[in-house]
């Protein structure tokens, strides 16, 4: 969505819908571009309700406040519904293995000097971790290797690359954590369970330690259906974007509450 068209197209759009006594209006954009705080930390959009006032050619404006706004890329909404529509929109927000929000403050539990229990929460502003359901490893090349798919950049530059397995339905995460002295035998590897359009299968990450390099293989019903060498460390992201990230993950969840009779259902490209 071109964002500069649609900052020009707004006054107009909007001009019926805000009261006389206010002069100005506020309006944000929701598209596959990240969103980004005051402080310039990338975020995750929160859910929320508003009523349908137009619709273009490439948005859906919400009208969420009195003067408030939200311009919906309209390529990537589920659903594009008639203009005075209610609707709950649930834009993309990454998420952890467990499916809560990545942004969800992390909890532990403490104890004081008698050994009573409390609970402290962690959220470090800017912070969106999903962190693989993988204990401790003894073996240093595993860690490596979960370091970098929790740390490392997805291609699209706002998720990590365990952002991306949690959008490809990763699942099922089993691994091998060898000894120093079985890392060639039985190299360190993670395996996971994804279901997506491009790929629906069982996926391997395995440390090759004589090439210092990754090898990721794609396997259904046991069967070795796609392997490739010499994957870098730097390239895991790439790789897996392109095996297993149907990008459905970019869509906008809007759905009808009331005001309408019918809307358009469609498919976001």
């Amino acid at each position: 969505m071109d964002r500069s068209t649609i900052r020009n197209q707004m006054p107009t759009l909007v001009v019926g819908h805000v009261p006389r006594n206010i002069r100005t209006f506020k309006f944000r954009v929701i598209d596959d571009q990240p969103q980004e705080s005051a402080l310039g930390f990338m975020i995750d959009p929160q859910p929320f309700d508003g009523t349908v006032i137009a619709t273009t050619d490439e948005a859906v404006v919400v009208k969420t406040g009195r003067a408030e706004f939200v311009a919906l890329d309209r390529k990537l909404v589920t659903t594009v519904p008639d203009d005075g529509a209610k609707v709950h929109v649930h834009p993309y927000a990454r998420r952890r293995f467990d499916g809560l929000r990545a942004d969800t403050p992390e909890e532990r539990t403490e104890h004081t000097a008698d050994g009573t229990p409390y609970t402290v929460k962690t959220h470090i502003l800017g912070s969106a971790p999903a962190k693989l359901p993988i204990p401790e490893p003894q073996c240093p090349e595993l860690g490596d290797l979960i370091q970098q798919l929790e740390q490392l950049p997805a291609p699209d530059r706002f998720r990590r690359i365990t952002h991306l397995l949690v959008d490809a339905g990763a699942r099922d995460f089993t691994w091998v954590d060898p000894t120093p002295d079985k890392i060639i035998e039985t190299p360190p590897a993670i395996s996971f369970t994804v279901e997506t359009t491009k790929f629906a299968g069982r996926v391997t990450v395995l440390y090759d330690r004589a090439g210092d390099v990754y090898v990721v293989e794609l396997r259904r019903d046991d069967e070795l259906v796609d392997r490739h060498d010499e994957v870098y460390f730097d390239s895991l992201g790439e790789v897996l974007e392109r095996l297993i990230d149907d990008g459905r993950w970019r869509q906008i969840e809007v759905s009808v509450t009331s005001g309408t009779k019918a809307s358009r259902q469609r498919r976001a490209a």
